[in-house]
């Protein structure tokens, strides 16, 4: 389906069309399939987080009743990127509170790649919280490595996403890792 098509999924959505949202799953979601598996893929979040289960529980955190609120195919993809962002810091949660007493530990970043370290439940909570922390000095940036680290989103698809040019983002991501490298390292 193309660009156009899901943006006028969306469009009727909005309107009230109730089965524009069905349409709208089955127009993105191999898409979203492709993402969450390439996540689970670079990432390792364990057995019981799958991409389909990530897919879906993303996707009902972006449903509001039969509407979607989302301007535009960027828009609804930025969107799934924060909420793929808390599926996962959800499951680490439940993860490091079951098994590991809810305690967390000091995580460095790799330079090349600053984002929490595969398959640690406690990573990846870190890393949100330094992320709740970046959005109150910078909400673009921050959105960007949403964006980036938990849709796997290219330059390009970010910038429609954030309604930004690709060259803001790529400077919003290179300050945002350094800013993630610092504050994850005086942990």
């Amino acid at each position: 389906m193309s660009r156009a098509d899901v943006t006028e999924l969306l469009e009727a959505s909005r309107d009230g069309q109730s089965e524009a949202s069905a349409k709208l799953l089955e127009a993105v979601y191999d898409e979203l399939r492709q993402i969450a598996r390439s996540f689970h893929a670079r990432h390792d979040i364990g057995d019981t987080l799958t991409a389909t289960s990530l897919v879906h529980e993303a996707y009902f955190k972006l449903v509001d009743g039969d509407r979607l609120p989302f301007d535009g195919r960027a828009h609804f993809f930025g969107a799934a990127a924060r909420a793929m962002r808390q599926v996962v810091v959800d499951s680490a949660r439940s993860k490091n509170r079951a098994k590991r007493g809810g305690g967390q530990a000091a995580l460095r970043l790799d330079e090349a790649l600053p984002v929490a370290a595969p398959g640690r439940s406690e990573d990846v909570l870190a890393l949100d919280e330094a992320l709740v922390e970046l959005e109150k000095v910078d909400p673009r940036a921050a959105r960007v490595v949403e964006c980036r680290y938990f849709a796997g989103l290219t330059v390009e698809e970010t910038a429609g996403a954030l309604e930004v040019s690709p060259m803001t983002v790529k400077r919003d991501w290179a300050a945002a890792r350094a800013w993630l490298h610092n504050a994850l390292a005086e942990e």
